[in-house]
């Protein structure tokens, strides 16, 4: 039987307190942002730090719905962020698995190649001169690659497939599989944890990505929905005086501002639980194993 002494309670204690006001400081904003863009402006001014709202009004949603450029923005974040984990997991798993092989010819070489660049890059101006001279300026291209393939996931991938038990593909090999089909019908199967956790990563980070768009992007109709978001924030909200100055419709500029931010926030929000069971195992296993 398992006797907890009172330092240990004591501990769990401060633990579950520590964590739980932790999260409460995570959870304020959203749910903050939330509440104010179903509430009346006037109920905000007269219970500015009031949580639940009395009198819920969903007029700035329908707004939202109304504005074009909200929708071009969704349309080039989701393709930025299908296209760029589609090409980051496959880039990452097709030089992954051939470093992870001890007696590949090079293997150091190119390991330190990779990690120098973790510490060392061009610099803000030769990578625009770059992406010019590929004549990616103004496509959705030069917000896709430029990140397609990080050097510290793509180590922790190169570790995570390591740690798979060689003898998995000798048998395989005995068999007659090649290369591609070891790839394909072992090594993958068996990161789909890994996986899972690095579409996460580098979802959430196409997301909210909005710098190189600021930098290879001088056409509105290419701008990311972050960009859009940061220009209704920053700029004192240009894109939502717009649309309130085209429909009178008595919703207030801040409305709209909570309202754009949750709206923008969501769908990243969402798909976060159904990912959460791999997500966790494959931070587990990336923690024993690095």
């Amino acid at each position: 039987m398992n006797i907890r002494s009172r330092s240990d309670k004591i501990f769990d204690t401060v633990n579950y307190f520590v964590i739980t006001l932790f999260a409460l400081l995570c959870l304020f904003p959203f749910v903050y942002v939330a509440a104010y863009s179903v509430t009346p402006y006037t109920d905000y001014l007269a219970h500015p730090l009031r949580m639940i709202p009395t009198h819920v009004e969903f007029g700035a949603y329908r707004q939202i719905f109304k504005m074009s450029v909200l929708w071009t923005g969704y349309r080039n974040t989701i393709v930025i962020t299908v296209a760029g984990v589609a090409l980051n997991i496959f880039l990452m798993l097709i030089t992954a698995y051939p470093l992870s092989k001890t007696d590949l010819k090079g293997r150091n070489v190119i390991l330190l190649l990779i990690t120098f660049t973790m510490f060392f890059n061009g610099g803000l101006i030769p990578n625009f001169y770059l992406i010019r001279s590929l004549d990616m300026y103004n496509t959705l291209w030069a917000l896709i690659l430029p990140g397609a393939l990080g050097a510290y996931n793509l180590i922790l991938m190169k570790s995570f497939i390591g740690s798979i038990p060689a003898s998995l593909e000798e048998s395989a090999s005995l068999d007659g599989a090649n290369e591609l089909t070891i790839l394909a019908r072992i090594i993958v199967p068996l990161s789909k944890p890994a996986i899972a956790t690095f579409v996460i990563f580098h979802a959430v980070t196409q997301w909210n990505t909005f710098f190189n768009a600021i930098i290879y992007t001088s056409k509105r109709d290419l701008w990311p929905l972050m960009l859009i978001v940061r220009d209704l924030v920053v700029d004192s909200g240009g894109v939502a005086r717009d649309v309130l100055d085209a429909s009178n419709s008595g919703v207030t500029e801040f409305t709209i501002k909570m309202a754009i931010i949750i709206f923008s926030t969501l769908p990243i929000i969402l798909i976060f639980p159904f990912m959460q069971k791999y997500f966790m195992k494959g931070m587990l296993i990336g923690s024993i194993k690095g």
